[in-house]
């Protein structure tokens, strides 16, 4: 191409800066125009992958759906529970912070979009494996839909209060004095989906 991309080179650089540009300034701090130059292409170049600003929005959010369905595959499959799920979708977010910004603003994408929803199910299905995965470890929910909402909210929470700098500011991070960010993520959903207590650690247990 006189651009100096291959077809699928180009695809991938627009997408590339345009998550740059969101992590720094936001969302709605780019045009096709303006990636067209960043990259050194033609104004038209972009718009032959993509259509519109809200195509890159929508195959960045396909791309960030498709990515964390993968991880939690990854950790389940390496025989991870739901706890450590939510943990690699708050590392999840704090990597790709940008696809995680779009993922979930809705008034930014085209729900219309057949990939984009499979992508996003796919993601999904994944936190409700999750969720059954507690009756192996012996701990059965009653409400498996309660599970599914009590899990995502607070995974969910943990890193949207990291990556808007709330957590820190509230001054709630120094109640954890040096923990990292993912250690938060344990203990705090530990004590939803925590450890089992053992036969000898339970209420009421114990020599008199």
């Amino acid at each position: 191409m006189a651009d100096g991309y291959h077809h699928g080179n180009l695809r991938a650089a627009v997408l590339e800066r345009a998550a740059e540009v969101i992590e720094r300034e936001g969302p709605y701090s780019f045009s096709l125009r303006s990636l067209a130059a960043d990259l050194g292409v033609s104004h038209t170049a972009p718009r032959h992958h993509f259509g519109s600003r809200e195509g890159v929005l929508n195959a960045l959010a396909v791309e960030g759906f498709r990515d964390l369905a993968a991880r939690l595959r990854a950790d389940r499959e390496a025989g991870g529970g739901l706890m450590e799920a939510g943990v690699e979708y708050v590392r999840f977010a704090t990597d790709r912070p940008a696809h995680f910004q779009v993922m979930f603003a809705p008034t930014l994408l085209g729900e219309d979009d057949e990939e984009l929803e499979a992508a996003r199910e796919a993601a999904f299905a994944e936190l409700q494996v999750g969720v059954r995965s507690l009756a192996d470890e012996g701990r059965p929910v009653g409400d498996g839909a309660a599970a599914v909402v009590a899990g995502w909210a607070i995974v969910h929470g943990i890193a949207t209060l990291a990556l808007t700098g709330n957590l820190d500011r509230s001054g709630v991070r120094r109640l954890f004095e040096d923990a990292d960010l993912l250690t938060i993520t344990r203990r705090s959903a530990g004590l939803l989906f925590g450890p089992v207590p053992g036969p000898s650690e339970g209420p009421g247990t114990g020599s008199d």
